[in-house]
């Protein structure tokens, strides 16, 4: 698949894989999951603001007698996160769930409606996406919550999720990705199989990958009390050096965190971000901001 910046065609069915849309100019237009159904059928699964976007964006590249069809209007999604997201779910579906593996899926049914259960999730818990059809979105959404009582299940929204991908270092497409960001300067290097072959953004990124990476993607802790937000200013002394992308404070870990672009040569240097119009020491941070939370990394190579 010359569109997708990963391997597609190393997936067998029952395999989901990381991987990016780029652009004529290696910009980011969208980071998805590609599904392998069977040997001619793949599912992608998109960011819901970008679904038109996306869906223009295959249609004006498409180059196969394959048919594209969008199948988002009559598909529902819920997310199951958490410790107990496996035995809850055992309790509603005949799938052995224990056998799926990490980035991995089965078709079966769920609550008596016929689902995608995918090993999957944007938290960092172990945990499942399951996908099925709007008709039946009430009857699936009531199962799962009466079958989670006895398991402390709550719903939670897009705030907290927003909190959890941040404590794990998930970019967020809008925020930390868009359009004029490149996967290295994301540090989404990985999932650019620049050896596969022609794919569209292909050679502007082996361009910038042998020129060298202007700016590049840091996660960051506060020094002090403060919460960072999107596009606050970040210095080398007094010098803006990049900016904040993604930033909240962390109910977990008590203190503000943050992801941000900050060029190339200043990723050693003693970092600030202007907060409120007061300088705030930012400490830069390698590894997840919660590590303990998984057993494997959503956004680590180990994935197809």
């Amino acid at each position: 698949m010359n569109l997708t910046t990963n391997d597609a065609g190393r997936l067998l069915p029952g395999q989901v894989q990381y991987s990016l849309l780029c652009n004529e100019s290696g910009g980011i237009v969208d980071d998805i999951t590609v599904y392998r159904l069977a040997a001619d059928r793949f599912m992608l699964c998109v960011n819901a603001a970008n679904i038109e976007k996306d869906l223009r964006w295959l249609k004006s590249h498409w180059q196969w007698e394959a048919k594209l069809q969008d199948l988002s209007s009559e598909t529902v999604q819920l997310a199951i996160q958490g410790p107990s997201a496996e035995p809850l779910l055992q309790r509603l579906t005949p799938a052995q769930l224990g056998s799926i593996s990490y980035y991995g899926f089965v078709v079966e049914q769920v609550a008596g409606v016929q689902s995608l259960i995918s090993r999957t999730g944007y938290t960092g818990e172990d945990g499942f996406e399951i996908y099925y059809h709007r008709d039946h979105a009430r009857q699936v959404w009531e199962k799962i919550m009466e079958a989670g009582k006895s398991f402390g299940l709550k719903p939670c929204g897009l705030g907290a999720r927003d909190t959890l991908r941040l404590e794990m270092q998930y970019a967020l497409y809008g925020h930390d990705l868009d359009d004029s960001t490149t996967p290295l300067e994301a540090g989404l290097g990985w999932v650019v199989k620049l050896d596969k072959g022609n794919f569209l953004g292909g050679e502007p990124l082996r361009r910038r990958k042998a020129e060298g990476i202007p700016r590049k993607l840091i996660a960051f802790e506060l020094g002090e009390r403060g919460v960072p937000r999107s596009h606050y200013p970040i210095f080398s002394g007094d010098r803006p050096v990049g900016h904040v992308t993604s930033g909240t404070f962390s109910p977990c870990l008590q203190k503000g965190i943050g992801m941000g672009y900050v060029d190339s040569g200043d990723l050693t240097g003693e970092l600030s971000a202007e907060i409120r119009g007061k300088k705030i020491r930012i400490q830069r941070v390698t590894t997840t901001f919660w590590p303990s939370r998984v057993k494997k990394h959503p956004r680590s190579s180990t994935t197809p």
